[in-house]
């Protein structure tokens, strides 16, 4: 099915039966206000039909009307309606008003002396009263109508008042409904936002307490993927640190074998075998040593930070990279200056290690490199910088990526320095740069590796 708003479905279900509802209340409003304007109105012309009929005089041989002209004007005038009368003898003789008005159908039975009909005269449409007359001893009939101007308009005007209550009902009822809904559906809002606040490495259970009871099998359904999750995550990050031990032990006798092999005279042919041996020992070593890292710095791995100073960091490992840099005769810089972080020691120097030997290793002899550490405004930061071949643009998202090497690459790295120094750096709220080197001239472009810190 395709995904729907909550809310609007909620607001689907709730607002076509409560509008239903208004459009009854204002009909029920409606109908019931009718019929007592247009029984009034049929009084005013009952008593106008009153009114002509003590108007009727006997003759000798007729009827006649002796309404005096000014009678007559006032009986005709009415600011909205035209109204039109007409008086009948006893035989239905016409005796005086306007001719042709028709009278009541047959068939319609007279109560109460009179009876009201819907007619037409002249093209439009009236309402018209029949009612009985004194003519004499005998009874005469008296037509009385008027046309639907005034009728209409009443008509008109009530259904507006009764509507315009109901559409503001309707609309306030909008308005609650919406509002209602938002704040019904607060409990997930907030539990996303508690999602979304979260780490990667953060795969603690969610309170299912504090949760409204309609939200609580979601919430123990996202516990148990959560909890799976955390398995799995454990499982990979056990793998990797159990195998990446095994390989360390196995790797260093093997490294001090062939080192103990090189210090004895030996074949041009075999020194060359076991230089090999003993440069791809040390690359496998290395390899598992950032496997046993990257499982550090995966996430839900993490969670010794403590209060540290990358300056501290750097002097610490400073004579190991001394060592590194004067084997390659290349001309490795400090420029270390107080930066505080909260983080993870291990992962931290494992992260500025990677750094200095991918500088290291690509830089050319006589090249060089150099360390910095400090403060720019509030943030700390680490950077690496050589004067090396750099890394083209475009290709400068890729190399964070897992085993990817830029091609033509020299060397035989595997691709997972620059990873490891994401990972790390994600898992401790930092943004990783890559830029040309500073001091780099259009022949050796430099890279420059920057880590800066959140807030601290």
């Amino acid at each position: 099915m395709p995904a729907r708003s909550l809310r609007a479905h909620l607001l689907r279900m709730l607002l076509p039966p409560v509008g239903a509802l208004l459009v009854l209340g204002a009909l029920v409003a409606y109908y019931p206000s009718i019929e007592p304007a247009t029984a009034a109105y049929d009084q005013g012309l009952i008593d106008v039909g009153v009114s002509l009929g003590t108007y009727i005089r006997e003759g000798e041989r007729s009827f006649r009307l002796e309404l005096p002209i000014a009678v007559d004007q006032v009986l005709r005038r009415d600011s909205y309606d035209s109204v039109y009368y007409r008086v009948l003898g006893p035989s239905g003789e016409e005796i005086a008003g306007d001719e042709g008005l028709p009278g009541p159908p047959p068939d319609r039975d007279r109560r109460d002396g009179f009876l009201a009909y819907d007619t037409s005269y002249q093209g439009q449409k009236v309402r018209a009263v029949a009612l009985p007359a004194q003519c004499g001893s005998q009874s005469c009939s008296v037509l009385v109508a008027e046309t639907m101007v005034k009728r209409n308009r009443l008509q008109r005007d009530i259904l507006v008042s009764s509507l315009l209550p109901e559409m503001l009902i309707a609309f306030a009822t909008l308005i609650i409904v919406w509002f209602g809904v938002k704040r019904g559906l607060g409990p997930l809002a907030r539990l996303s936002d508690e999602i979304k606040e979260r780490s990667p490495g953060d795969l603690r259970p969610i309170d299912a307490a504090a949760a409204p009871e309609e939200t609580r099998p979601l919430v123990s359904a996202l516990n148990g993927l959560l909890e799976e999750v955390a398995q799995a995550s454990r499982n990979q990050q056990r793998f990797l640190a159990n195998a990446a031990h095994q390989l360390r032990t196995p790797l260093a006798g093997l490294q001090a074998h062939t080192e103990l092999a090189l210090a004895k005279p030996l074949t041009p042919e075999v020194r060359a075998e076991l230089e090999q041996v003993h440069q791809a020992t040390i690359r496998t070593g290395r390899l598992a040593n950032q496997l046993l890292a990257l499982a550090r710095a995966e996430p839900g791995a993490r969670g010794n930070a403590a209060e540290l100073n990358l300056k501290s960091l750097a002097e610490s490992e400073a004579n190991t990279w001394v060592h590194q840099a004067l084997a390659r005769d290349v001309d490795l810089g400090f420029d270390l200056q107080w930066a505080p972080v909260q983080g993870d020691a291990f992962l931290l120097r494992e992260a500025l290690a990677n750094l200095v030997h991918n500088a290291l290793e690509y830089s050319q002899r006589g090249g060089h490199v150099t360390v910095r550490t400090g403060r720019h405004g509030m943030h700390s930061f680490l950077e690496v910088e050589d004067d090396g071949p750099g890394i083209p643009a475009p290709e400068r998202e890729r190399v964070l990526e897992r085993f990817y090497r830029v091609p033509g690459t020299p060397g035989t790295g595997s691709g997972l320095g620059l990873a490891i120094v994401r990972e790390i750096a994600s898992g401790h709220g930092a943004s990783i740069s890559i830029t040309d080197a500073t001091g780099g001239s259009s022949a050796t472009r430099g890279c420059r590796v920057a880590i800066t810190f959140p807030h601290g």
